[in-house]
């Protein structure tokens, strides 16, 4: 195998390709251990939504977000709901101020139809360069 082949005379290595080539995939293994994929958790919210069950599902969004992963909230309106919508975006802000110190909103709250969501992801938490 060469090692340096811009150098005068090239410096050329005899060894095992079999092994050479498990040693990169062991290598490339524990590189990808390593990462963290963000997922996309999504959490259904009704209008009515009674406080428990707020309370619970805010502390679920919560272990979602400090597991650094995105959070969708969603209010979903059916029948005579859809002449409150203010109680939807209500909910969505509470939950927003709820949040604010580790997660930031990165797609305010849209209505499409029958529905209202919003994506909050995670606060970076990297500090500045060396």
């Amino acid at each position: 195998m060469e090692i340096a082949p811009n150098t005068r005379p090239p410096v050329c290595k005899i060894m095992d390709y079999g092994k050479y080539k498990y040693e990169q995939s062991k290598k490339a293994r524990e590189s990808r251990k390593k990462q963290h994929i963000t997922h996309m958790k999504e959490i259904k919210i009704r209008p009515k939504i009674e406080e428990h069950d707020l309370q619970f599902k805010m502390r679920n969004a919560e272990k979602f977000l400090l597991n650094h992963d995105k959070v969708k909230f969603t209010v979903i309106f059916r029948g005579r709901e859809m002449e409150h919508i203010d109680m939807g975006r209500e909910i969505l802000d509470r939950i927003t101020e709820r949040f604010s110190e580790i997660a930031t909103v990165e797609k305010e709250p849209v209505q499409v139809g029958k529905i209202i969501s919003m994506i909050m992801g995670p606060r970076s938490t990297k500090k500045g360069g060396k």
